[in-house]
């Protein structure tokens, strides 16, 4: 899928939020809440499309099914522990290595699939469009710089611990909290930025223990898929 793409769903979506908050047009007083997750829904829908259209072999689809089987499951021994699970890495690894349609994917299953174990609602869609975007973020950054950059790879992912929750506090805000207001807003993000913290400091930890090892197997598997015609 090609970076254009996601980069004008995301500009899209932006312009409909910011447009719902601003007076005098059509979508202002909407039911946020409501609002808001119909946006999410089309833009999942539209990378879920791009990926159907796309020429996509078995050998990808079985990678895709297997990284996020693996990102679902890693994810439900930590719930126990606030907000700390390895389901981020594994995104973000998977989207480094193998791009940003793949890792969007990987981030995306992995949410819904986990959720069947830990619980689904409306905050599900939201999930796994943080999720993809963790994985189309690391993409982003393989193709800024070559081979794999532990120090770089830690700032994306403790970054990353913040942005997530950063992004989930506006679905909380918009359908749990009342009124909707500046005061409300910063107290929303006050209150999770603990959980935040701890999301951030487990992504670099599992980037740290895990990174290199991973990014090899990956790698590795990922020349796997190169066929290398010569002529004779």
């Amino acid at each position: 899928m090609k970076i254009k793409i996601f980069a004008a769903i995301l500009v899209f979506l932006g312009l409909l939020l910011a447009v719902s908050v601003i007076p005098v047009n059509p979508l202002y007083n909407v039911n946020w809440a409501l609002f808001s997750s119909v946006v999410i829904g089309l833009a999942m829908l539209a990378f879920f499309r791009c990926f159907e259209k796309s020429a996509v072999t078995s050998k990808e689809i079985a990678l895709i099914s297997t990284m996020a089987a693996l990102a679902a499951v890693s994810r439900i021994p930590f719930a126990a522990i606030m907000s700390v699970q390895p389901t981020t890495f594994i995104v973000m690894i998977t989207g480094y290595v193998f791009g940003a349609q793949t890792g969007f994917m990987v981030g995306a299953i992995a949410a819904l699939v986990s959720n069947f174990f830990l619980g689904q609602g409306p905050w599900t869609p939201w999930q796994m469009y943080c999720w993809g975007l963790c994985g189309v973020s690391a993409a982003l950054l393989a193709g800024r710089q070559k081979g794999f950059k532990l120090s770089t790879f830690i700032i994306l992912a403790g970054f990353w611990g913040y942005l997530f929750g950063w992004i989930m506090n506006i679905w909380h805000w918009v359908g749990f909290v009342y009124p909707l207001t500046l005061e409300t807003f910063i107290a929303t993000y006050l209150a999770s930025f603990t959980f935040d913290t701890f999301h951030a400091v487990g992504n670099v930890i599992f980037t740290v223990l895990l990174g290199k090892s991973f990014y090899r197997a990956l790698n590795r598997f990922k020349n796997k898929f190169s066929i290398i015609y010569i002529d004779c």
